[in-house]
């Protein structure tokens, strides 16, 4: 008896791409997003097929990340933003629910749904995970949508 696997390949051509990004601490998401795009990119996205909507702050992010996985336009939708920890629990608050908001968004909309927004403890950490020495989370994020993008075309 053999067993049917599936697997998502890192093959981004003829996939399209959608982006939300936060302004709020953009010194960091621009890092994100450079380093999403060039993820994209590397694996064969062409820059037409990838769209970037910037919104105020994490908290905007999944209302956008909806509106673009309900459009069906998208093979995937990545989020990138940074939330540092600051000495109220608000970001511990908006870390939570803003996970929890693309997980849902994913999974009523079927499509990949990637979060890829830095929380961090401190700004150490979120610059250490915005493209230095802990790499870039944006590359990892759309890395995953490539290949979530992928697996779930298999059942297409």
């Amino acid at each position: 008896m053999s067993t049917k696997e599936y697997a998502g390949q890192l093959n981004a051509a003829g996939l399209k791409f959608g982006i939300v990004v936060s302004r709020f601490n953009d010194f960091l998401t621009r890092q994100l997003l450079a380093g999403a795009v060039d993820c994209l990119s590397r694996h064969g996205a062409a820059e037409a097929d990838i769209a970037v909507a910037w919104v105020p702050g994490a908290y905007e992010i999944p209302l956008a990340a909806q509106k673009l996985a309900q459009g069906k336009k998208y093979s995937a939708v990545v989020a990138l933003g940074a939330v540092i920890q600051g000495a109220t629990p608000h970001a511990e608050l908006i870390n939570t629910q803003l996970a929890r908001a693309l997980m849902q968004i994913a999974l009523e909309s079927g499509v990949p749904v990637i979060d890829g927004v830095v929380a961090a403890e401190n700004l150490d950490q979120a610059i250490e995970r915005c493209g230095t020495k802990s790499g870039n989370r944006g590359w990892n994020a759309a890395q995953s949508a490539i290949e979530m993008a992928n697996l779930l075309g298999n059942w297409k």
